[in-house]
C-alpha cells in the first residue's frame, strides 16, 4: 500500500541522504512531499550534486496528511531546527507514533523538538553526544530501530541498510 512521506529539507542537505532514500521509496511506490519554508523554493545539496524544488511550504501543509517522516542529514536539520514550525511538525510524528526515518545530522531536529529521550538511536558521531545529553540511548551502529518506529543511521555509507529498513517498515 502506497504511503505519503513528508521530507523536511532546506539548503545544504547531504545530497545522497535525500536522493538515495527518495529513489528507493519511490521505487517501492510511495509518494514523497518535500517541505521547506515556501513551496517552489529550490534547495541545493551541500555536495552540489542535488537540487530539489520544494513541494510545500511548512504553513501550507499539516503533519496529519502524512504516514511517515524522512529527515536527511547535512546542514539542513541544523538550519531548520531554529524554526518552531518544523519542530511542531516533527513532534506530531512522535506523538502519533508514525515512523520517523533520519540519518547523520537529521536527529538535530528531533533534539530540538524534545522527542529523543529514552529512544534507541544512532547518528553521525559528533551528534551522538548531543543525543546522549538529550536522553537518547545512542549507539554507534549502521542502523538502529527503536520500538517507537524511529529508524536511524549514521552516514551515507549506511544508506543501503537504511534504505532497506525504511522500505520494509512501510510494508507493515
Amino acid at each position: 500500500m502506497s504511503k505519503k512521506i513528508a521530507v523536511l529539507l532546506t539548503d545544504l542537505f547531504e545530497d545522497s541522504e535525500y536522493t538515495s532514500p527518495a529513489e528507493e521509496l519511490k521505487k517501492a511506490g510511495h509518494e514523497l512531499v518535500t517541505i521547506e519554508k515556501e513551496a517552489g523554493n529550490v534547495v541545493k545539496g551541500k555536495q552540489g550534486d542535488a537540487e530539489v524544488t520544494i513541494d510545500k511550504g511548512i504553513d501550507d501543509t499539516k503533519p496529519e496528511e502524512y504516514d511517515a517522516l524522512l529527515i536527511p542529514g547535512g546542514f539542513s536539520p541544523d538550519k531548520l531546527r531554529a524554526d518552531d514550525r518544523f519542530l511542531e511538525f516533527v513532534r506530531h510524528f512522535d506523538q502519533e507514533k508514525k515512523p520517523i526515518f533520519t540519518i547523520c545530522h537529521g536527529p538535530q531536529l528531533m533534539i530540538n523538538a524534545k522527542i529523543v529521550e529514552g529512544k534507541k538511536m544512532t547518528s553521525v558521531k559528533q551528534v551522538g553526544i548531543d543525543l546522549i545529553n538529550a536522553g537518547a540511548k545512542w549507539e554507534d551502529s549502521e542502523l538502529v530501530i527503536d520500538e517507537s518506529g524511529l529508524i536511524t543511521s549514521r552516514t551515507p555509507d549506511d544508506l543501503p541498510v537504511f534504505n532497506k529498513a525504511i522500505v520494509e517498515a512501510l510494508e507493515k
